[in-house]
């Protein structure tokens, strides 16, 4: 049996597993025998991380959810060749997102990007069961309460756990966000309010669907704040960035592991 690295208790994330960048972050929770998955990523590390979860000792047949945080093909390309692997798992994740996989929209999951020159495969994912604000995930003896926290995409969902948030792409440690862009349904007042909640909240820890682990920082999460208020009246927000330097600083992360007491 291969070591777990829970980030805690309950709790692995895979690129941290693998101590190396596999793409978004993966997140398997797990109690009692029976387990999840929220995001999966790119269709290519599927079968790696089916791999490493088997090695983990986890009975591939007690997995019971397999959840999309929103549609962005990052997250969630991976899908439907995770499903064939898991047959027994149920397919969650918002209607929109369950509408968008279905209709296999290119545009607004991101999938193909014309003035970037990107255009990448979607297979057609099933959504089976939809999830949304107010409803609970029951896992063995754990419950995840579903936030519906629009913004990036109006079908974002975040899941608390206890003292944990996995964010999707609300905000990430730089105090960057989820692209803003009208084709892909962004909503800059919408996204406001989500970060709001999410300062409010008594939430210690942030798990995002991109880059490391952080501690809840109030005072970043109110510059971002600042910041998306100001863009409500610019034109200088988009997917136009050339770099992402907080994803080095989580390559080095992984190779070293996740310790809160020293985050």
């Amino acid at each position: 049996m291969l070591q777990r690295r829970e980030v805690f208790p309950n709790v692995i994330e895979m690129n941290y597993q693998f101590r190396q960048r596999l793409g978004c972050s993966v997140y398997l929770v797990h109690d009692a025998g029976e387990w999840l998955l929220i995001d999966i990523g790119f269709e290519d590390v599927v079968e790696e991380i089916i791999d490493m979860i088997r090695q983990m000792d986890f009975s591939l047949a007690n997995c019971k959810y397999l959840i999309a945080t929103h549609a962005d093909v990052d997250h969630i390309q991976g899908m439907k060749r995770l499903k064939e692997l898991l047959p027994s798992a149920t397919t969650l994740g918002h209607p929109e997102c369950q509408q968008l996989l279905a209709a296999g929209d290119r545009i607004v999951t991101y999938a193909e990007i014309a003035a970037q020159g990107i255009s990448i495969d979607l297979p057609i994912i099933k959504i089976e069961e939809t999830i949304n604000e107010g409803d609970k995930i029951k896992l063995g003896n754990l419950s995840l309460d579903v936030w519906n926290t629009p913004g990036h995409t109006p079908s974002q969902l975040s899941f608390r756990l206890g003292d944990l948030l996995f964010s999707g792409d609300n905000i990430y440690r730089d105090g960057g966000v989820g692209n803003i862009d009208a084709h892909h349904g962004s909503d800059i007042p919408a996204f406001i309010q989500s970060l709001e909640r999410i300062r409010d909240s008594d939430v210690k820890w942030l798990l995002p669907s991109h880059g490391p682990i952080f501690r809840k920082n109030n005072a970043l999460l109110q510059k971002t704040i600042d910041r998306l208020t100001e863009y409500q009246h610019m034109a200088d927000f988009g997917t136009c960035a050339v770099d992402w330097p907080l994803l080095d600083e989580w390559e080095a992360e992984l190779v070293r592991g996740f310790d809160p007491d020293k985050a």
